[in-house]
């Protein structure tokens, strides 16, 4: 079977439109899923934790009036939900989310019953992409090492098979951390993973170093999540989806910003091409609460920026010395 490649390098992710920052209505995120598909946008991805089952139905709604040979779409599995009473919705970070409850399960049963669950909510006929969600220290905590044997036995295998079926196109992790990503690896044969917080114009070292030789050499793809470092880049006050700023990373962030003015550009242009050089990130997949940010994206991602803005970042030391840069 013929390796699956994402073609896309614009995609639309889940996490505002399942109100993970502010209260979005239907309408809203009705009019972000338009705007995105009227400018082209035809990678969608989104999860069934987002707004504890919201977004997986908004974009649903959307996209099964679609042609779906027209658009990819993936969603994660590793979380299941249980309907509960409105005063019974667990503290989340999720704004207005629906009532459910939820509970981790990387079991090969769990993962099956993810999926059809995740299809009956959609109303879609397959799902390209399953991406293994949240299997990581910063999400399970001491419980990582007894998650992970459950997916090596279970969710690992599962969706190798259902992708060698044809069931599905692809799966890899979807995290926050490069650990996770790396035991996959070494268990397991992904095709593509979705690596948030790990790699942005602001923070990459740690990726450069570890994450990326790696995934080449085991010929996976990557998708970035939080390319905007959770709108702090724009200038959200937030941080990889924290209230905390990292120390330094306010007057990085403002004089990368500088330089950018100066050489006729914007942040979030060159935010997103830095990730998009690198040859082992072949799309990017911000959230959008307003269909100007939708539009932003679409134009900053082929916007000109002249090579000596890369030069003058990497002569100060704004970029790591070993890291791809565009041109």
């Amino acid at each position: 079977m013929e390796k699956f490649k994402l073609s896309h390098q614009l995609g639309l992710g889940g996490v505002a439109i399942g109100t993970g920052f502010e209260a979005v209505s239907d309408q809203q995120a009705r009019d972000v899923l338009n705007e995105a598909w009227n400018l082209g946008v035809r990678y969608y991805d989104t999860s069934p934790w987002y707004g504890l089952t919201k977004s997986e139905r908004r974009f649903g709604e959307f996209l099964r009036q679609k042609n779906h040979g027209e658009f990819v779409f993936s969603t994660k599995i590793g979380r299941l939900f249980k309907p509960v009473t409105q005063a019974q919705i667990p503290a989340t970070m999720w704004k207005a989310p629906l009532p459910y409850e939820y509970e981790h399960d990387y079991t090969g049963d769990a993962v099956m019953r993810s999926i059809d669950e995740s299809l009956e909510r959609t109303g879609l006929s397959h799902i390209d992409i399953v991406y293994v969600h949240d299997l990581s220290e910063d999400q399970v905590g001491d419980r990582y090492d007894y998650y992970l044997q459950q997916a090596k036995e279970g969710a690992f295998k599962v969706l190798s098979n259902y992708r060698d079926q044809g069931i599905i196109k692809a799966w890899g992790m979807g995290v926050n951390k490069i650990e996770p990503i790396l035991d996959c690896l070494k268990y397991a044969d992904p095709d593509i993973c979705l690596s948030a917080t790990q790699y942005s114009i602001l923070e990459h070292e740690d990726a450069v170093d570890r994450l990326l030789p790696a995934v080449k050499k085991a010929q996976v793809q990557l998708v970035s999540g939080a390319g905007f470092n959770s709108g702090f880049i724009t200038g959200r006050h937030r941080y990889n989806y924290k209230n905390d700023i990292p120390k330094g990373m306010t007057p990085k962030r403002d004089r990368i910003a500088k330089i950018a003015q100066d050489h006729g550009t914007d942040i979030v242009a060159v935010a997103l091409q830095f990730i998009l050089a690198s040859q082992s990130f072949v799309s990017v997949i911000p959230g959008a609460s307003q269909t100007a940010q939708v539009a932003d994206n679409v134009r900053a991602v082929t916007a000109n920026i002249p090579k000596a803005f890369w030069d003058q970042l990497v002569g100060e030391g704004l970029i790591y010395a070993d890291a791809e840069v565009p041109g």
